[in-house]
């Protein structure tokens, strides 16, 4: 169940607009060093979508391919729809204006799951966080602990553009409410994209007693506005 919470929160964020970024001439370093924005970000609106494939990278193989779309905003929440490509019906997620994840339908996170953003960007800026987590349906409630560094700028491509992004790297430790002993760890690399307001790649791995128990990537493939 750590296990599920883990891979429930390594999510997707919403994606918030259209313009694709083209790579720019590189500045000079310590100009590089001052910025703290590659470009002003769209505002989310709804119909917002964005698609991902999921892969296991330990053997290689397409799990799923999802798309995301943004069903309502307000002054503090964003409300998105999946679906995963070849499945019926329709899952919900609920983030704060961060994009970090409050509620993905199984699990309830308070105040937060903490793996959205926080503005503005820069290269070596940290920060930490902290949750309670609970399944109502299954009884379980955990205690979740991280920490997040922006730790490069760097040009990302994918099937959706090339883009210039922020590389943050997060470490998520959690454990049972109940019986603390119990625990699980993982590690994300994500690379958000301010043009568009999310993600367009991440990794991750997770780990139980110490050892890996998945490897995995999700890489955005096309994203829009209504």
């Amino acid at each position: 169940m750590l296990r599920r919470c883990l891979m429930a929160t390594i999510g997707l964020l919403a994606s918030a607009g259209l313009v694709s970024a083209q790579t720019p001439p590189s500045p000079p370093p310590a100009a590089a060093e001052r910025a703290t924005s590659l470009a002003p970000m769209e505002e989310p609106q709804v119909g917002d979508h964005w698609t991902y494939e999921m892969r296991d990278e330990i053997t290689g193989d397409l799990k799923s391919t999802m798309t995301h779309t943004i069903t309502d905003v307000s002054a503090t929440e964003i409300s998105v729809r999946f679906e995963i490509l070849g499945k019926p019906g329709f899952g919900y997620q609920t983030y704060d204006r961060s994009w970090d994840i409050i509620n993905n339908g199984a699990w309830r996170f308070t105040p937060n799951d903490g793996t959205g953003i926080r503005m503005p960007l820069a290269i070596g800026k940290t920060w930490t966080f902290k949750s309670s987590d609970s399944n109502s349906t299954a009884g379980v409630n955990l205690k979740r602990t991280g920490t997040s560094k922006v730790t490069a700028r760097e040009t990302i491509t994918t099937r959706a553009g090339t883009f210039e992004a922020y590389k943050i790297e997060t470490s998520i430790e959690m454990r049972n409410a109940n019986d603390p002993t119990k625990k699980s760890q993982a590690e994300q690399q994500a690379w958000y994209v301010p043009e568009i307001n999310h993600w367009v790649k991440r990794t991750y791995v997770s780990r139980a007693d110490g050892r890996v128990r998945e490897r995995g990537a999700l890489e955005m493939i096309e994203y829009g506005r209504r």
